[in-house]
């Protein structure tokens, strides 16, 4: 008699975990076609379960689950900025954009639905979700900027260039990802030492920080 080989013994996944896989099939979905075009049967088909089951974790429908997505996307976007402060600050900048856009290339057309607001879900919740990544890439920044209470021309520099950034990507995409992600990047932290320049004519706390830069070379 040949002996079979043993079979896997089944395990159930725990609540997280199957809450998770529930959200990762939902981004993988919402990273190729706007919310509005993803349907909870396509979630449960991407996850393998049956559509009861969806809604048993996210009972608030579609929306429910949009919304714990945009929170697990944004997450992820928030840990882009997660920098060790060491080293001169352009470098440290441009490993920040290279994980960005590398979050942009990946989730493409999810992207630009989730920033762009026009998805037929999107809700005061949903815009708050994405405005808090844009408020803690701020932070981050002017962490590395060295500055514990910078001022309003300077919170306002760093946050243009930051709904600068954002265009920028949402424009790469539509423009077929051209130029290099390499280019795009160094391009873009270019300007940012454009609007500090700019801003250090009017601003003596940027003026130090500008000084600082062109020290580190």
């Amino acid at each position: 008699m040949t002996p079979q080989a043993p079979t896997r013994a089944y395990r159930r996944l725990t609540v997280e975990e199957r809450r998770s896989q529930l959200l990762r099939a939902a981004l993988s979905l919402f990273a190729h076609r706007a919310p509005e075009d993803v349907s909870l049967d396509d979630v449960a088909e991407a996850a393998g379960v049956s559509r009861p089951l969806v809604y048993r974790y996210f009972p608030g429908g579609k929306q429910q689950l949009y919304e714990a997505a945009l929170r697990s996307a944004a997450d992820d976007l928030r840990h882009c900025f997660d920098e060790p402060r060491e080293g001169p600050l352009l470098p440290r900048l441009a490993r920040a954009l290279d994980r960005y856009l590398a979050f942009v290339d990946e989730h493409d057309a999810g992207f630009s639905a989730l920033l762009q607001g026009g998805s037929v879900v999107e809700t005061s919740r949903t815009s708050a979700i994405v405005d808090g990544v844009r408020r803690a890439a701020a932070e981050h920044i002017l962490s590395h900027l060295g500055v514990d209470r910078p001022g309003p021309r300077l919170r306002m520099t760093v946050r243009m260039w930051i709904t600068a950034v954002e265009a920028a990507s949402l424009i790469w995409l539509d423009e077929g990802k051209q130029p290099p992600a390499e280019e795009l990047r160094d391009w873009l932290v270019e300007q940012f030492v454009a609007v500090l320049t700019v801003t250090a004519r009017r601003d003596a706390q940027t003026e130090a920080i500008v000084r600082r830069v062109a020290e580190q070379g």
